[in-house]
């Protein structure tokens, strides 16, 4: 197991490498060229460039989130061959960067939804939050306003203003386009990187659906331990993988996190672990990553990922934003620390009561 902290690149972060480099067992980041479009192709320059900002100041980089993977893709749109080459070539710079794992996701328009960046616990800290009821009084096509309001100015992942820009058209664009045709895309552009990914040893973690269920009439196919099972099966390699998200899965509450990391037994390059509150069937709320703290048993997740040979990259998820720190919701440098510090101290206790 090798704990991470993402982070997403000079001028885009709050939190300094100097700072991460501090966290006790923090070797490596998870990081990204945060300022590229999805389809566009990265140069090799650009990923020496931001490996040595991170080389020099101590730290590896151990994998990317995100390559993102353009709505072209999914649709599949005439320009589909054409981003998927852009995407081939980018694998190959990574590859010959020595960094050999990407995360990425296949959700149609948002990347991730939540209705609130700030709610307010009890304990004044404040945490993303979902609300079922809320998004379904949602005008879709009104949520920059939402995010921009909440972001703390930062431009949050997923929800760039260049995408934000083009909802009316994106939602024009995925009109007929059900799960079983996102499904075949998918496939068509796993197998079409395939041996880029071979050739340069690149694992893929496909990162699962955000909130685990169909949102404003977009299908969703990455949602729990069938779903995740069909595309291991359906594209039966090893570069071809999921990044295990506890919140993700978990904002499910039907998902067994353990059942799911069992069924994907050596098939998991990468894990995002953290906790949620659920308030309800329709409501959840992040928390602290300590089990106590939210709904989820997070010794037993670590314990199952220990049980079956998990070797891969971890990092804390979101965090709660605590101790009047001001930055981008969800990934303050405070709680996140907390949480590196205490996944790694689940990690040792099951590795020495083995003994």
């Amino acid at each position: 197991m090798e704990m991470t902290l993402r982070w997403y690149g000079p001028g885009y972060d709050s939190v300094t490498l100097k700072q991460i480099r501090q966290i006790p067992g923090v070797k490596n980041v998870i990081t990204t060229l945060f300022g590229k479009q999805a389809g566009e192709l990265w140069l090799p320059k650009e990923i020496a460039e931001l490996k040595k900002i991170v080389n020099d100041a101590g730290l590896g980089i151990a994998g990317i989130e995100s390559v993102n993977v353009s709505d072209d893709i999914k649709i599949g749109t005439a320009k589909r061959d054409e981003h998927i080459d852009n995407y081939i070539k980018t694998l190959q710079a990574l590859g010959e960067a020595d960094i050999h794992m990407v995360c990425y996701n296949f959700m149609p328009v948002f990347d991730w939804t939540r209705t609130e960046l700030a709610r307010v616990r009890p304990d004044g800290s404040t945490v993303l939050a979902y609300n079922q009821d809320t998004v379904d009084m949602i005008d879709p096509e009104h949520m920059r306003e939402s995010v921009e309001k909440m972001s703390n100015g930062f431009v949050m992942p997923g929800w760039e203003p260049e995408r934000l820009d083009r909802l009316k058209e994106l939602f024009e664009m995925y009109r007929d386009v059900d799960a079983e045709k996102l499904f075949d895309n998918l496939v068509y552009f796993l197998e079409a990187i395939g041996p880029v990914c071979e050739k340069y040893d690149i694992k893929m973690g496909i990162h699962p659906d955000d909130p685990a269920w169909p949102i404003f009439g977009l299908p969703r196919i990455m949602t729990g331990k069938d779903s995740v099972t069909r595309l291991l099966d359906a594209v039966d390699k090893p570069y071809n993988g999921i990044t295990l998200c506890t919140g993700s899965f978990g904002s499910n509450q039907n998902n067994d996190i353990c059942e799911i990391i069992k069924a994907c037994r050596g098939r998991i390059p990468f894990a995002h672990v953290r906790n949620l509150k659920y308030n309800s069937p329709r409501d959840f709320e992040e928390a602290a990553h300590l089990s106590s703290d939210g709904s989820m048993d997070m010794y037993k997740i670590i314990k199952t990922l220990y049980d079956t040979g998990f070797d891969g990259a971890i990092r804390p998820d979101h965090g709660r934003m605590i101790w009047d720190e001001v930055a981008m919701p969800g990934y303050g440098l405070y709680d996140r620390a907390l949480g590196a510090t205490y996944l790694n101290g689940l990690w040792e206790a099951v590795d020495k009561s083995g003994q």
